[in-house]
């Protein structure tokens, strides 16, 4: 998605999450922003913050990367946010910041999780958000069909 925008002259902010494996074990996730600075989210073993499932959430690390990630969005950007899940709202700053900018005029391509949370349900029944299901048979084709939605069909 961040290079279809990229591609089409639009400028981009905001972050994406990735795994961190050891060989095949899924050992944490990481963040980066799209002007690259890169930090941790979770981790196997971390202590001191919240648990999802086996991960150790590092929130100070998460919010010192994220937040500047959702600060000062140029007019006429589009801002990423991957992903809004149970990791990523374990910051009350990071939700805060979130919904901020959803009030805001700034078009968000965000990533959601599954799950139930008063904070992403709450955005998914917004009436100027629309809501795509990521599936198997979707997934290749959506990056072209959001991008669509932002900038035309021509892009």
């Amino acid at each position: 998605m961040i290079a279809l925008l990229r591609d089409a002259d639009v400028t981009v902010s905001g972050f994406l999450t990735r795994e961190v494996r050891e060989g095949r074990r899924r050992t944490g996730f990481r963040i980066e922003t799209v002007a690259g600075e890169e930090g941790t989210l979770a981790q196997v073993g971390h202590r001191g913050g919240p648990r999802v499932g086996r991960y150790g959430v590092d929130l100070e690390a998460f919010e010192r990367i994220a937040l500047p990630a959702l600060e000062d969005i140029p007019a006429g950007s589009v801002l990423v946010i991957d992903e809004l899940g149970k990791m990523e709202l374990a910051s009350n700053r990071f939700r805060d910041a979130v919904g901020a900018l959803f009030d805001a005029e700034t078009p968000i391509v965000a990533t959601v999780h599954a799950h139930r949370h008063p904070f992403t349900d709450a955005l998914k029944r917004r009436e100027d958000v629309e809501v795509l299901r990521v599936t198997r048979a979707n997934r290749d084709a959506l990056p072209e069909q959001i991008l669509a939605i932002l900038v035309g069909p021509d892009a």
